[in-house]
């Protein structure tokens, strides 16, 4: 038997695909597979600190449901460029956020947690680790042009992306055994398809940023990562809110396709079921729990 590991998750941006993140928590939670360390980007950094800090993932689920696309981006705060150059300043994100995690410091997380972030003056990657948990995952998801960069002791942050798309390295050095990485937006456009959807500036700036995302992933993914989950939600855009629930889903079939590998390499056994829990799996055709 594989002596029993401690599980670091690494999550990655990618707007609302990034709801696949609380598939995967809500699967391995199930499986009775515990998370030891936590570090997220963007969207990442917002999945993953809520539930570093309430470990209460049902209940991140129904938050996420709740949440549509007019509550992160409301007319009332579109700002002028010649101001700070971004269309919102991030004041509702941080409105939703504060209902929730209000007061919380990231140093007494339940789980420990680093938010990662791009430094505005030279775009090294910062790993937020201690002080307030709400205004690290705010400038963790300041992606540039449409949320204002965050003041953090005295220095500016934005969208962690930019150094650190898949924090897996970040999640090894808080001491995880074996990290499991999960990349909900970074691609290479191959496809004669891919290339045909490039029409308007929107797709352009989207698609380039997956690009950028994906070159910076890869190396680090190569050297720090275990495993890299990979949910099929490219075909979502990232500001499809509204289809959170069809997401979550493919982070927890993600999972289950993955389960018996996790288990194998990390120690992690499969809790005892009593005979009606095998009985409802085999009547149901339930996986490996």
């Amino acid at each position: 038997m594989v002596e029993k590991k401690k599980i670091g998750l690494a999550l990655g941006g990618g707007g609302a695909k990034g709801y696949a993140h609380s598939g995967i928590i809500k699967a391995l939670e199930a499986a009775g597979i515990e998370i030891d360390y936590i570090a997220g980007t963007s969207m990442g950094a917002l999945v993953g600190g809520y539930y570093a800090a309430t470990k209460n993932i049902k209940k991140m689920e129904e938050l996420a449901l709740e949440i549509k696309r007019g509550d992160l981006f409301p007319i009332r705060e579109v700002i002028k460029f010649k101001k700070d150059g971004a269309l919102f300043r991030g004041q509702s994100v941080a409105d939703i956020l504060n209902h929730h995690l209000s007061g919380v410091k990231i140093e007494n997380c339940q789980i420990p947690f680093a938010a990662v972030t791009t430094d505005v003056r030279n775009g090294d990657e910062f790993a937020v680790k201690s002080g307030d948990l709400t205004t690290a995952i705010r400038a963790s998801i300041a992606v540039p042009a449409v949320f204002s960069p965050v003041e953090i002791n005295g220095q500016y942050y934005m969208d962690g992306g930019l150094a650190n798309p898949v924090p897996a390295n970040i999640v090894r050095q808080m001491g995880a055994d074996y990290v499991i990485a999960v990349d909900v937006s970074s691609k290479w456009m191959t496809a004669p398809e891919e290339l045909a959807s490039v029409k308007d500036i929107y797709s352009i700036m989207s698609n380039a940023l997956s690009i950028i995302e994906y070159q910076i992933a890869k190396g680090i993914l190569k050297d720090n990562a275990d495993i890299v989950l990979r949910p099929p939600v490219l075909h979502y855009d990232w500001t499809d809110f509204d289809r959170a629930a069809d997401i979550i889903k493919t982070g927890e079939k993600e999972i289950r396709l993955n389960l018996q590998e996790i288990r194998r390499k990390t120690g992690h056994r499969a809790p005892r079921l009593t005979l009606a829990e095998k009985f409802f799996d085999f009547i149901t055709g339930q996986p490996e729990r």
